[in-house]
């Protein structure tokens, strides 16, 4: 077990962050991290980081203890934040080397591990330029070349793809796939969440700092079809269609977005033909009925929305 928090818990005054967190991460795993702005995903990157202390409870990372094996943890790992600080007078191979320098790689190492992260990350033809004159997405990958220089064990990646165009974002799930490739065990949080399902071996929601699901996209997306939804579109009248089919015993739940109907079966419902048929004795012309498709996106609508139990 590379990573593994038990009861880990961070509050600030009256603000529970995290709600006795239970996360296991094996090593060389690609974990998706996803929840609400606020749900606690940067809290838990920052604890497993050392950049902060838990109140209570305990994480470990490479079987070192946070807080009191800090120093231990630090060399095995590298954080990716979701920002970029200003460094106005480096190039980039400048910028690199200092940050080698701090590792206390030297000499020919050190022109040699440059040259490596500049080309896995296709920055070597820009190791001249102003760091400050990079667009956003090339000061991703520098931010990654950075935490690449002393071959750090784990990554942890607080939305990279934040704020960068659809080119960018695609290069950088490149690169992410590449790194995962190449054993890092890789824990990234982001909202753009059909990417992770390409890039994750496993995922976790959290809300309100409680882990709701862990496990792999397969395993969402069985537990979540485990509870039916259908999408109905009608003709006209769709309060009254709304009306009716919230009357039905076997509905639990009716939700109108975008012109749709989403109706949530009750668990032991297996055919839903009957929905149909109340419209159409109602007299209510039916356009389009079909289950919900499920994929990571609606997985995680209702998780969050506490449709799945």
């Amino acid at each position: 077990m590379i990573i593994q928090t038990i009861n880990l818990t961070k509050r600030y005054g009256k603000l529970v962050a995290l709600n006795g967190l239970h996360l296991s991460i094996e090593e060389a795993e690609c974990f998706g991290y996803i929840g609400p702005n606020g749900a606690g995903k940067t809290t838990t990157i920052r604890i497993l980081s050392t950049l902060l202390q838990p109140t209570w409870g305990e994480a470990k990372v490479c079987g070192h203890t946070v807080g009191y094996e800090s120093r231990l943890i630090r060399p095995m790992i590298g954080y990716v934040p979701d920002f970029f600080g200003a460094y106005e007078d480096m190039v980039v191979q400048e910028y690199l080397e200092f940050f080698a320098a701090a590792y206390n790689i030297h000499g020919d190492e050190r022109a040699r591990v440059v040259g490596d992260v500049l080309e896995l990350t296709d920055l070597t033809y820009k190791r001249d330029a102003l760091v400050d004159s990079l667009s956003r997405g090339m000061k991703q990958r520098l931010s990654v070349a950075r935490v690449l220089l002393h071959d750090p064990k784990v990554l942890f990646l607080d939305e990279p793809a934040s704020g960068l165009d659809p080119r960018a974002r695609i290069e950088m799930r490149e690169l992410l796939k590449e790194l995962r490739r190449m054993g890092k065990t890789i824990i990234i949080s982001s909202h753009i969440l059909h990417e992770l399902a390409e890039l994750c071996t496993t995922v976790g929601i959290i809300e309100r700092g409680e882990l709701l699901f862990k496990g792999t996209i397969d395993e969402i997306v069985k537990k979540t079809k485990s509870t039916s939804r259908i999408e109905i579109r009608v003709a006209a009248h769709q309060e009254k269609a709304n009306q009716v089919l919230a009357a039905l015993p076997l509905v639990e739940q009716v939700e109108v977005d975008d012109g749709r109907l989403l109706v949530s079966l009750k668990k032991e419902t297996k055919d839903y033909s009957f929905l149909a048929k109340a419209l159409l004795e109602a007299r209510l012309p039916i356009h389009e009925i079909k289950e919900e498709p499920v994929n990571l996106e609606t997985a995680f609508m209702r998780f969050t929305k506490g449709i799945v139990q």
